[in-house]
């Protein structure tokens, strides 16, 4: 009797590990709570809209952190991220993708937490912000009113529109132009999020982000792949001094190889300040060549396909679910 009393409080204890675990690998534990149940399990607390009226802003460049309505800096964020003349539509959504993306910060624990603020107004930590006043200043005279007004409405006539999976707000990454084919987040970050897969868009090859070159001199080359890797060498007699080794679905490079190193795409976008991963490379003369498509890092939303998908006819709710898969938006 002792024995299957053992045996029945083992496998009790064993259920609570495995319960606990659970939490760990499907919850982030940033997520607001609203305590714990009777067995100390932590209670999440549901989504509500109404819990997200203001958030506190870090300026980077002077430190300080402002209280801001979430909608009134959305006004900023939008008008940094997007051009005014974008069509309405598509800066509707990127209004409603950059609410999100706020929230979702908020909710699964802020970078900046530790100087009391949600989110920052960089957009290579967060996403970019600028205040009206600089706005304005930055747009030629004749156009303020207008583009102002743009931006207002794209925020105003989208309030309370926030896009979810499975009923949470959701990560929901953006960037200019994706050369074509959005990319998957496993292959940027390592985060598999359901909703950000590969997508094809039309039309972005009509803006001026959609190609680029990057030239390099061979010593710039070498001075570039030395900056991070002391151990570098590479022979440029040989065919495959540089060559791509592998590719993601999308068509971005996912490994390259350098003289004796062998790189990420990712990596090789920011040792060689390329505008994305999706690149070819040529080794002509003295000289090496990058040619690329797209700018950003190409997972979720391209800024310059939802104005093409726009100028189609679609809709932001349309184009958002698009870009992100299986997902709805609160009204």
């Amino acid at each position: 009797m002792l024995k299957k009393l053992k045996k029945i409080f083992l496998y009790a204890i064993l259920i609570i590990v495995v319960a606990k675990c659970f939490q760990i690998v499907f919850f982030n534990k940033a997520m607001p709570t609203s305590g714990e149940d009777e067995k100390g399990i932590a209670v999440y607390k549901k989504f509500n809209y109404g819990d997200y009226t203001t958030i506190k802003l870090l300026h980077t460049e002077t430190g300080e952190v402002e209280e801001l309505p979430l909608d009134i800096y959305l006004y900023g964020v939008v008008s940094a991220e997007m051009p005014a003349s974008f069509e309405d539509e598509a800066l509707k959504a990127q209004a409603v993708v950059a609410r999100t993306y706020t929230i979702y910060k908020i909710r699964n624990g802020s970078k900046h937490v530790d100087v009391g603020a949600d989110i920052c107004d960089n957009s290579l930590c967060c996403q970019a912000w600028i205040s009206k006043e600089n706005r304005l200043a930055r747009w030629e005279e004749n156009s303020r009113d207008v583009n102002w007004a743009k931006i207002e409405n794209s925020v105003n006539s989208t309030i309370g529109n926030v896009v979810l999976y499975n009923g949470e707000p959701i990560n929901s990454f953006f960037h200019s132009n994706s050369g074509g084919t959005t990319e998957s987040s496993l292959n940027v970050w390592g985060g598999d999020y359901p909703y950000l897969q590969v997508v094809a868009t039309n039309g972005e090859d009509a803006y001026t982000s959609y190609k680029s070159e990057v030239n390099l001199s061979k010593d710039e080359l070498i001075q570039k792949m030395h900056d991070k890797y002391e151990n570098f060498e590479i022979d440029f007699s040989s065919e495959e001094a540089i060559k791509i080794l592998e590719n993601t679905e999308s068509g971005r490079v996912k490994t390259l190889k350098v003289g004796n190193t062998n790189i990420s795409g990712v990596d090789a976008r920011n040792i060689f300040e390329l505008k994305s991963t999706k690149f070819t490379v040529e080794l002509k003369d003295e000289n090496i060549k990058f040619s690329v498509l797209g700018y950003g890092h190409g997972v979720g939303l391209s800024q310059c396909g939802s104005d093409s998908l726009a100028k189609d006819g679609k809709d932001y709710k349309e184009i958002i679910k698009y870009y992100y898969k299986d997902v709805e938006i609160s009204e």
